[in-house]
């Protein structure tokens, strides 16, 4: 007998799958999650948020009326089954990759994605401006945010749903929780009570008989509303998100598509809103590798798909994230003030690795990064030696605290800055661009960047000692470039960089991450007869003034070389040397610096050359400089 064809192969885009029956829906699912954990085994990415909202994914594409509805996806971690089943499963084996798809939900990429995401807790906030657009254009259209129960510990989260429930707006709300077990009141009789509370039956007895209140003198009307919300907690449990102003639906077994759908029709139907239901889901759902591994596989290498196992490198060298984590134990160990703080990222700051040793001086405060930032500050000002953690693409979620709360204090928090530069695989969303730009524009900051390991453990020291005011310092992501390391890092004299290699004509003035490929390119351009100077400025601010001062004197073109954006390191050295009159000099001055783009995802190494920055986009830079372009070699 010939096999049928599978159900997936018939759904080209969402509209198809409302063609199938709620019964033909669990074959979906499976099919959907085979698919997602074969295309990731191929291209790497985030498995388990995905595999833990098949069945939800599926059952919210089936009830609603998409793209015309608005589906919202926080973070984007678990977007890769709505991307299979709205038109871009043919490109699903790209997700991440050069001209490929987005790991998230990205507007450019498909009318399906009415909001980009990658940043997490914006989902609530943006389903309300677009329900209140439809109001506004009288549109009927219904709106759903999905959130999970990490990304709504962040502020945002609340301020969001503050905003919705006091304008009575029509938004739905699913709350994704997929840290906690199925316990019985997710059973039979809790979807029964769900589900009825849901439907129109229930919503329009409660109304009726609010409005019967009403007509009663006040005494009786705070009475009535008491008995009601004792009901309604007796049988559903008082929630803070009835007290923010949605109505609460729920717990629901996420996995249970006989439970879901009915919810979803029932709030899908009503004209009435806010509403929030309460989604249990297993991260990892549906593959025992996930399932067993105590992060449920959330973000992976290319992996056999029977058994799990994921791709390893060969590192030649420590990564930049474990230098930091170890080199902050080993000052730890003398220095009973330090402290570790993440904002739900230890693993990928390696926080975790101090916690190992000092879990009593650890804290994960969550995705909450403006609190992370005011709460190292209230710690500083005690006299404690916080490290504050964060990726510099989520650092600027706490930038208002970092202005007010500490640099205007000039509290000493110490800012390891991680994932400093292009980011490859997650694109322009995670690409540390802006920090130092936005860090040395603070009066009495001191901003530093790492050129490798050594330098990272360096400053960590530095860090350490520093207690005049604020402190950052920013390293790529990666493996470092293996440089000897010391074996206790050494204390930094502020504001002064270091000549790495004497030349006569050029100087090369790298900040961080390009002082590899700036000694390469000085090789080559000494075969060209250009003698050339690399420095390593180490500071952005305060600049080493003289450093800057003597390249520009000796030299007849400097460049000063940075993986950051425009406005940082180039601004600092040009500002400078303006105001020592150097610019008049003829001195050929240029700053190399990460383009004006978003770029998207692609290999770091291929971002590095597309920016330019590489050995190859150096010596391009100096030799227009000198008007000898045309004597470059051609390169394949």
């Amino acid at each position: 007998m010939k096999p049928e064809t599978p159900l997936l192969d018939t759904i080209v885009q969402s509209k198809d799958l409302r063609k199938l029956s709620d019964e033909q829906l669990p074959q979906v699912a499976d099919e959907v999650r085979r698919e997602m954990i074969d295309a990731v085994s191929v291209t790497g990415g985030h498995l388990g948020a995905g595999l833990g909202v098949v069945e939800l994914t599926v059952a919210l594409h089936h009830t609603f009326n998409t793209p015309h509805d608005r589906i919202i996806w926080d973070v984007g971690h678990q977007c890769y089954p709505h991307k299979i089943l709205t038109g871009r499963r043919d490109r699903i084996r790209t997700l991440r990759q050069e001209d490929g798809l987005s790991g998230f939900t990205k507007r450019a990429e498909s009318e399906f994605d009415p909001f980009g995401a990658a940043h997490s807790s914006t989902s609530i906030s943006a389903g309300l401006g677009m329900a209140e657009a439809a109001r506004l254009e009288g549109v009927d259209r219904n709106v759903v945010s999905i959130i999970g129960d990490g990304s709504i510990t962040a502020g945002m989260a609340y301020e969001a749903m503050n905003n919705a429930g006091g304008m009575d707006a029509r938004q739905i709300v699913i709350l994704n929780d997929n840290d906690m077990s199925i316990a019985p009141p997710t059973g039979a009789m809790s979807h029964y009570l769900a589900r009825l509370v849901s439907g129109q039956t229930y919503r329009s007895i409660r109304e009726t008989a609010k409005q019967l209140s009403q007509k009663l003198p006040k005494f009786f009307q705070d009475k009535a509303r008491k008995t009601e919300e004792f009901a309604r907690g007796y049988w559903l449990g008082g929630t803070m998100f009835e007290e923010l102003g949605f109505y609460y639906v729920g717990p629901i077994d996420g996995h249970d598509l006989d439970a879901l759908l009915p919810i979803l029709r029932n709030v899908r139907d009503s004209k009435q809103g806010p509403i929030l239901i309460h989604v249990i889901t297993e991260k990892g759902k549906g593959y025992a590798p996930a399932e067993g591994a105590t992060d449920k596989l959330h973000a992976v290498a290319k992996f056999d798909v029977v058994t799990g196992e994921q791709a390893k490198s060969v590192p030649n060298a420590p990564s930049y994230t474990k230098v930091f984590g170890q080199s902050l134990v080993q000052e730890a160990m003398d220095d009973d003030k330090i402290v570790g703080i993440s904002a739900a990222m230890p693993g990928g700051t390696g926080i975790d690795i101090f916690q190992d040793t000092f879990p009593d001086r650890t804290y994960d405060v969550g995705i909450a990064e403006q609190h992370a930032v005011t709460f190292a500050a209230g710690l500083a000002s005690e006299g404690y030696k916080p490290f504050c953690a964060i990726y510099s693409t989520f650092l600027q979620r706490g930038y208002d605290q970092v202005v007010h709360d500490v640099s205007i204090q000039q509290l000493p928090v110490r800012f390891p800055i991680d994932r400093a530069g292009y980011v490859g695989a997650d694109g322009a969303t995670h690409a540390g661009s802006f920090d130092v730009a936005y860090l040395s524009c603070l009066p009495g900051f001191t901003v530093m960047a790492a050129a490798d390991e050594a330098e990272l453990k360096h400053m960590v020291a530095t860090a350490v000692a520093y207690d005049e005011g604020p402190i950052s310092f920013r390293y790529p992501r990666g493996e470092g470039v293996g440089v000897e390391m010391p074996e206790r890092g050494s204390i930094l004299q502020i504001g002064k960089g270091r000549v790495v290699r004497e030349g006569s004509a050029i100087a090369l003035l790298s900040f961080g991450s390009r002082l590899q490929d700036c000694l390469l390119a000085a090789e080559e351009l000494e075969d060209h007869g250009l003698s050339t100077t690399v420095a390593d400025a180490r500071f952005a601010k305060p600049l080493d003034t003289d450093l800057i001062r003597q390249l520009a004197l000796n030299h007849d073109v400097l460049i000063t070389v940075e993986e950051g954006s425009t406005g940082g390191f180039g601004a600092m050295v040009l500002h400078e040397l303006a105001g020592q009159g150097l610019l008049d000099s003829g001195l050929k001055i240029r700053t190399m610096t990460m383009p004006d783009v978003y770029m998207d995802q692609m290999s770091p190494a291929a971002m590095i050359a597309n920016a330019g920055l590489d050995k190859a986009g150096i010596m391009d830079t100096v030799f227009a400089a000198l008007g000898r372009a045309n004597e470059l070699p051609i390169r394949a």
